[in-house]
């Protein structure tokens, strides 16, 4: 939890920082639009691949498959759009990262391996109906 708030309150450090230099290079109005702009356009980026990612999950219940990956994506996606509406440019920087697919199939195996980690010690628990 040290390691959380810590990272956190790293993060919080770092967007201010960022706010100050990049609001001094192109103005503060600019800077302001630029943080809006790109929390909308992520957000709608977000929305419109949330959806298909959900009816991905849809399809793989309906063929009998699991829907393992389609999940996945789906969670990755919902952290990247939370992401991006918050204000700063890391955090818009990460968050499409989570929503573009090129570069969210390069985080795929870092959640998978987080995941399979995670149930060996027993902290993740799968329950089956």
């Amino acid at each position: 939890m040290r390691k959380f708030l810590f990272g956190l309150l790293a993060l919080v450090i770092a967007e201010i920082a960022l706010f100050i230099v990049i609001g001094k290079a192109i103005g503060v109005l600019y800077t302001l639009l630029l943080i809006i702009s790109t929390s909308v356009v992520g957000l709608l980026i977000a929305k419109q691949r949330g959806t298909k990612s959900v009816q991905d999950i849809q399809k793989s219940l309906q063929q009998g498959q699991p829907p393992a990956v389609a999940m996945i994506e789906t969670f990755m996606i919902f952290i990247g759009g939370a992401l991006l509406a918050l204000p700063g440019f890391i955090t818009d920087i990460i968050g499409l990262f989570f929503v573009l697919g090129v570069t969210r199939n390069l985080f795929k195996p870092v959640v998978f391996y987080f995941l399979r980690k995670r149930m060996k010690k027993g902290q993740v628990v799968i329950l089956q109906r």
